[in-house]
């Protein structure tokens, strides 16, 4: 590794440019996971009392979120507030990712980002669909905030290709080809084998093209990875990951694969989920600026930014909803579809980050970087401006 660079800016000056700044974060609880209002407490508090999962009470608290953001100026407040103290200008959010049920996909999908455009619509345009250029560049001018609709898998498109287009136009721009496990369209990063793309994904990645959307291979296996570079006629991104050389995960990727990203125009967003990057039960903000700084000497200062997966505390892609011990995630005997395995893939307690326990740390991760040296334009691309040429390239 390079030697430290001086400190280019103060800490107090870092945090200045930090809300200045265009800041876009991939961050998948970004609606729902944000708001957690004294009625949602009591309501999953009820619920667990009947014996219900996480999973399942999480589809009716996104459902409660968006009556609570049409009929409360205070619940709008408090979730705007939350991302006014992050600093985070837009998120890119998941609104499509693996159900309890495979047989449910497509009908979950479509009504997640039928919340999310009803959540964004209750703020009657402080928070804007962000969906081309012009609107990040609108959003960040006017002071107010977006949310990017990415799905996390393709299994809500099923077999048939023109579900794509229906989603294009409820929103989607940003579509990662595979979670964790196995679909129509490859392997995932924890499937068993990693093949790569099957025929049908090569058609996928082909109508992804045709509609300018991202290309996202973040839990792809790297076959898939290095599959999609090849065929797609677009650049690809890394939305959010690490770099496996530093510490080996099944969701980093390693040198080859990132520096081909770059060559072709692609992006890099670096995570915070501590068992991620590296293997201690305890990360630091040492041990993230570690994989910024890594794939910045891999891929260039314009390839790399950060896209955080998470907004709460714990070890995985946590919100701020705070669960009852007591609730289990799921029902007992019910296949993890997730992919993850806890101890193998380090996602789980007692995994913590140090100096970023929730999204409203995100000024740390900021500070942290200008005091490893990066400067005021360096510091500027890594948190927005990379993402949003690429987005630029590809989406228009």
């Amino acid at each position: 590794m390079e030697t430290v660079k001086s400190s280019a800016l103060t800490p107090e000056e870092a945090k200045q440019l930090h809300y200045e700044a265009l800041v876009i974060d991939y961050n998948p609880p970004a609606t729902t996971g944000l708001l957690f209002t004294d009625a949602m407490k009591e309501a999953l508090h009820e619920w667990a009392s009947f014996g219900m999962t996480r999973v399942e009470a999480n589809e009716r608290l996104s459902a409660m979120a968006v009556r609570e953001v049409q009929t409360s100026p205070d619940a709008r407040a408090a979730y705007l507030a939350v991302l006014e103290q992050a600093g985070v200008t837009i998120a890119n959010a998941t609104y499509g990712a693996m159900p309890p049920r495979l047989e449910d996909v497509f009908e979950k999908a479509v009504a997640r980002v039928a919340e999310a455009r009803a959540f964004i619509d209750a703020f009657d345009g402080e928070l804007v669909l962000v969906t081309s250029d012009s609107d990040i560049r609108r959003v960040h001018q006017e002071g107010k905030r977006g949310i990017i609709i990415n799905f996390q898998d393709t299994l809500p498109f099923g077999s048939e290709l023109d579900r794509i287009e229906l989603f294009y136009n409820m929103g989607l721009r940003v579509v990662q080809l595979t979670y964790n496990l196995r679909n129509l369209v490859g392997d995932g990063c924890t499937e068993i084998h990693g093949s790569g793309l099957t025929y049908f994904g090569r058609e996928v990645v082909a109508r992804l093209n045709g509609l300018n959307m991202v290309v996202d291979v973040s839990h792809c296996s790297p076959q898939v990875g290095w599959d999609s570079l090849e065929v797609s006629t677009a650049p690809i991104m890394v939305t959010h990951s690490c770099s496996a050389t530093l510490s080996y995960h099944d969701r980093g990727k390693d040198d080859d694969l990132a520096r081909a990203v770059a060559h072709k125009g692609g992006f890099f967003g670096v995570v915070v989920i501590p068992g991620f990057l590296q293997t201690s039960f305890e990360a630091t903000l040492d041990d993230f600026a570690d994989h910024v700084e890594h794939l910045v000497g891999v891929m260039g200062i314009d390839h790399v930014g950060i896209s955080t997966d998470k907004a709460g505390p714990g070890g995985g892609t946590s919100s701020l909803i705070e669960y009852p011990e007591s609730m289990p995630q799921t029902r007992p005997g019910t296949f993890n579809w997730s992919g993850f395995r806890p101890k193998e893939h380090r996602n789980t307690e007692p995994y913590h980050m140090v100096g970023y326990d929730d999204i409203r740390d995100w000024p740390n991760l900021t500070m942290k970087l200008a005091e490893r040296g990066f400067d005021e334009e360096e510091l500027r691309k890594l948190l927005g401006l990379n993402y949003a040429r690429v987005s630029k390239e590809i989406v228009g």
